[in-house]
């Protein structure tokens, strides 16, 4: 009798549900940058599970939530504009990013919308435990699901870094996975705890969320063993060419100026490698052929990861170099995971002649294959060129198959300054789920270095040039996620399936 009437106390009011599960969904976009109030998202889930359970118009409901969401922490997508330095007007530029930003948001909202909706139908059927069972593992398959897409970013999992480092290291059992079962299963907890006025379900989130932080602490407290040998030193320089004047003659000629004197800085340091970010030198490979750069690595005679295009038939990739020290190409990773809208326009084949006379570019960019490795002669690299750092996948493969330290180039240049910031918290989350140290140089910031327990050993300052050598070292261990792969995910599912299996059977009889 409480529960319902606590059910009838929720449904009143009318639009008073919608108005929380938006608040509630704006509350869990607080947690990343801008305002990266990380502990809101151990609470800011509950409250839509509550209006799910008492039927409050579930898909609105829920819809608003990942708006309220999705729509805050991807809200740096809106730094696109203006675009005229691309040669589009001032008002389309606006159009383009608000349609950005909206597709984006809801793209993100419809996942809530479709958890909600199935955890409607199963919800009145089923009980606790199985309910919260069932719940996480649906919204954990939902993301799994969605990160297989184009269009990835905004994991529940990222709302804890860089900030709650014990909670990341669960990305060493099974990835992003654990990190979002862990919130997903704690709000829910608390969610039945407040529906039953349960003071059991309340110990019973306490003790998931003490336990599964002790784990965690006990995975970041292990001591790395980083002999003298796997030592390297390497550089990173930090071009910070905005993008208004990068494709043209002047930006080339300060990029030029800017890499050259930064590398040739950089090798007097004593540095055994120089990293630059994503596009470092706008040009295609033959026309760097003769460049001051280039001739900067032959008299210098040290490694050079260079961001630059790639030809690739008619077309062109975006790609990350190693040149040695006599300049010749030793290996090339092109990147795999493009931007829709940005890098490529998604449906060119279908859409043909209409896309070209809507598409800024003169070329088309295409992607990598998704098997490829990037060997280095200080062994083999895990490269991510911007967007990538979002996938954990991505790096995963590469990390399983033998890589020993992760290289990260970006640009950075063209959104808010929430963007670089949330591009580190990324990067924090696959230094650890791999265990190896990243290097990240960007365009205008955030570079960084940062070693595999997720501590940023050193961060740059924003839209500034600057120069930094660092000793990394190079690991060959592997974590449970590296070996195996998502494989909570199958458990949970597997559990989901066994729970429901069994409760159809027993309302059968």
């Amino acid at each position: 009798m409480m529960k319902l009437r606590q059910n009838k106390q929720i449904k009143a009011g009318g639009l008073l549900p919608l108005f929380i599960a938006l608040v509630a969904g704006v509350t869990m976009g607080l947690t990343v940058a801008p305002v990266g109030a990380w502990f809101l998202a151990w609470i800011a889930l509950a409250p839509l599970w509550i209006l799910i359970i008492a039927g409050n118009n579930t898909f609105f409901c829920a819809l608003l939530w990942g708006i309220g969401y999705h729509g805050i922490a991807i809200g740096w997508i809106t730094g696109i504009h203006p675009m005229t330095w691309m040669g589009v007007a001032w008002l389309p530029s606006l159009a383009i990013a608000a349609f950005c930003w909206i597709f984006l948001t809801l793209w993100g909202a419809v996942l809530v919308a479709i958890w909600a909706t199935c955890m409607t139908f199963l919800g009145k059927n089923l009980t606790f435990p199985l309910r919260v069972l069932v719940g996480t593992t649906l919204w954990c398959g939902l993301e799994s699901l969605w990160s297989r897409g184009a269009l990835w970013w905004t994991t529940l999992a990222y709302t804890q870094s860089p900030h709650n480092i014990a909670i990341l290291h669960l990305g060493q059992i099974s990835g992003t996975t654990a990190i979002t079962a862990a919130l997903v299963a704690f709000n829910l907890l608390i969610a039945e705890a407040w529906l039953h006025r349960s003071r059991s379900y309340l110990s019973y989130a306490a003790s998931l969320l003490i336990g599964l932080h002790l784990v965690g602490w006990g995975l970041a407290s292990q001591r790395l063993i980083q002999p003298p040998e796997t030592g390297l030193k390497v550089g990173i320089i930090q071009g910070n060419i905005p993008n208004e004047i990068k494709l043209y003659a002047g930006g080339l000629r300060r990029a030029l100026e800017g890499y050259t004197t930064g590398y040739k800085t950089l090798a007097d340091q004593g540095v055994e490698a120089v990293l630059t970010p994503e596009g470092a030198l706008p040009l295609f490979w033959r026309d760097i052929l003769g460049s001051s750069f280039y001739k900067a690595v032959q008299e210098k005679s040290v490694v050079a990861w260079l961001g630059a295009f790639g030809e690739q038939g008619s077309s062109y990739t975006n790609s990350l170099f190693t040149l040695t020290g006599t300049g010749e190409v030793y290996s090339r990773y092109n990147k795999v995971k493009l931007v829709p809208l940005g890098e490529y326009i998604p449906f060119a084949e279908v859409l043909g002649t209409l896309i070209d006379r809507l598409s800024p570019l003169e070329a088309h960019q295409v992607a990598g294959a998704d098997n490829q490795v990037f060997d280095t002669p200080f062994g083999r690299a895990i490269a991510s060129i911007c967007y990538e750092s979002a996938f954990s996948e991505h790096l995963r493969r590469q990390t399983a198959l033998g890589g020993q330290f992760i290289l990260s180039a970006a640009n950075n240049a063209h959104y808010s300054p929430a963007m670089p910031v949330q591009h580190h918290a990324q990067d924090v989350m696959r230094a650890i789920e791999s265990d190896r140290w990243a290097v990240r140089a960007t365009n205008t910031g955030y570079s960084g270095i940062v070693n595999p327990h997720g501590k940023t050993e050193w961060i740059s300052k924003l839209n500034t040039y600057q120069l930094h050598a660092a000793t990394i070292y190079r690991r060959e261990t592997k974590t449970l996620y590296v070996r195996w792969g998502d494989w909570l995910m199958l458990l949970l599912l597997t559990l989901s399936l066994i729970g429901l299996g069994i409760t159809l059977r027993s309302r059968s009889h």
